[in-house]
C-alpha cells in the first residue's frame, strides 16, 4: 500500500481578513469561490480505501499505431525508464484490437494504445487507470461517492477493468490484476491535472476525497493563472493527495489557450530547461515555454503522436 506522498509545491495562502474588500487585479475567474452545489451535503456512505499506490497509476495515451514507436522512444529519452514489449490485445469488452505497451519511468507510468481497429466508445476518453484492491468493491465505492459507471467491470487479458466518470466530467479507468504487480515507488509522483468549472468544483472535490480517502493539501483561490496560460490573472488551484497519488484541480471558466486543458498529467523533474532540451532532441515540441511562478517553472510539451504533457520543477 502506498503510504506517503511527496511534498507539494508551496502556495501562498491569503487569510480571509486580507481578502475582505480586496478586488483582484485582472481575474477572469472572478467567482473563484464556487457556490455550493444543491445536494452536495448529502451524506456519503463510508467504504474501505481501495487504492494501492501511485506507482501503479497509469496515464492512458492513445496514438496512431504508426506513431507508437516514435512516441515511446521520445518519452523514454526524455524521462528515462523502459517499455514492455509491444503486444496486440483486446482491451475492451466489445471486439477491438490494439497494439499496446506499458511504459515505466521514474516520474510516472503510461499505458500506450495504438488501435488497429476503430476505438469503441467511450474508450479514449479515460485519462488515467488506477489499480484497486478489488474491482467490484471499487466500483461500488465509486458509485457510493457519486461517480457514474460508463462501462461496468469486464475481463481483460490480465484482470478486470471498469470506466467511471465524476461530476465535472473527469473520466478514468479502475483496474485490477489477477496477479498483483509489485513496483518500486516512483522517484517523483506526477500530477493528475484536472480542469473543472466553478459549478461542479466543490461537488467533485468532496466526492473524490470520499472515494480516494484523500485530503486537500492546499486550496488557493488566487493562484497565478500564468501556469495555465493566463498570466496576469488568477485561478483557484486545489491540490489533493491520496493513496492514488497527486491531483491538481484548476477551477476555470473554460476559456483556456491551447494547449492548456489538453494535458492530463504533469511530471516533476529536477531541471525544466534540461528536460525541454532532451525532449526536443527526442522529437518532442515545446508548445508553451517555461513559465516562472514564484520559485517554480512549468512548461508544456507535445510528444510524437500528439500526447501533451506538463513538466515542472520543485516536488
Amino acid at each position: 500500500m502506498f503510504k506517503s506522498l511527496h511534498r507539494f509545491r508551496p502556495l501562498a495562502l491569503l487569510s480571509a481578513a486580507l481578502l475582505i474588500g480586496f478586488a483582484p487585479v485582472s481575474s477572469a475567474f472572478a467567482d473563484a469561490g464556487p457556490a455550493e452545489v444543491p445536494g452536495a451535503k448529502t451524506a456519503l456512505v463510508k467504504h474501505p480505501d481501495v487504492s494501492v499506490g501511485a506507482q501503479y497509476d497509469t496515464t492512458h495515451v492513445y496514438v496512431a499505431e504508426a506513431d507508437l514507436d516514435a512516441f515511446v522512444n521520445s518519452f523514454i529519452a526524455t524521462f528515462g525508464g523502459k517499455a514492455s514489449p509491444r503486444a496486440v490485445f483486446t482491451v475492451t469488452p466489445t471486439p477491438s484490437k490494439t497494439a499496446s505497451q506499458y511504459v515505466q519511468t521514474p516520474v510516472g507510468m503510461l499505458s500506450v494504445f495504438g488501435f488497429e481497429t476503430p476505438v469503441p466508445y467511450p474508450f479514449g476518453n479515460e485519462r488515467t487507470g488506477y489499480l484497486v484492491t478489488d474491482i467490484d468493491q471499487a466500483v461500488k465505492a465509486a458509485r457510493a461517492a457519486g461517480a457514474d459507471v460508463l462501462v461496468d467491470s469486464f475481463d481483460d487479458p490480465i484482470g478486470k477493468d471498469a470506466i467511471i466518470q465524476w461530476p465535472g466530467g473527469l473520466t478514468m479507468q479502475l483496474y485490477w490484476h489477477t496477479k498483483a504487480p509489485n513496483y518500486a515507488p516512483l522517484q517523483s509522483v506526477p500530477d493528475n491535472r484536472v480542469y473543472v468549472s466553478r459549478y461542479e468544483a466543490n461537488n467533485f472535490v468532496r466526492r473524490w476525497l470520499h472515494f480516494s480517502h484523500g485530503k486537500v493539501v492546499s486550496d488557493n483561490p488566487r493562484a497565478d493563472a500564468g501556469v495555465i496560460g493566463r498570466p496576469g490573472e488568477t485561478v483557484r488551484e486545489i491540490q489533493i493527495g491520496s493513496g492514488f497519488g497527486r491531483m491538481v484541480v484548476f477551477v476555470t471558466d473554460g476559456k483556456l489557450p491551447f494547449p492548456f486543458g489538453r494535458e492530463t498529467t504533469g511530471y516533476a523533474v529536477a531541471d525544466v530547461a534540461q528536460t525541454l532540451e532532451r525532449a526536443q532532441a527526442a522529437g518532442a515540441k515545446v508548445l508553451s515555454p517555461a513559465y516562472t511562478s514564484g520559485a517554480h517553472k512549468t512548461a508544456m510539451l507535445e510528444f510524437p503522436g500528439g500526447y501533451i504533457a506538463e513538466v515542472h520543477d520543485g516536488q
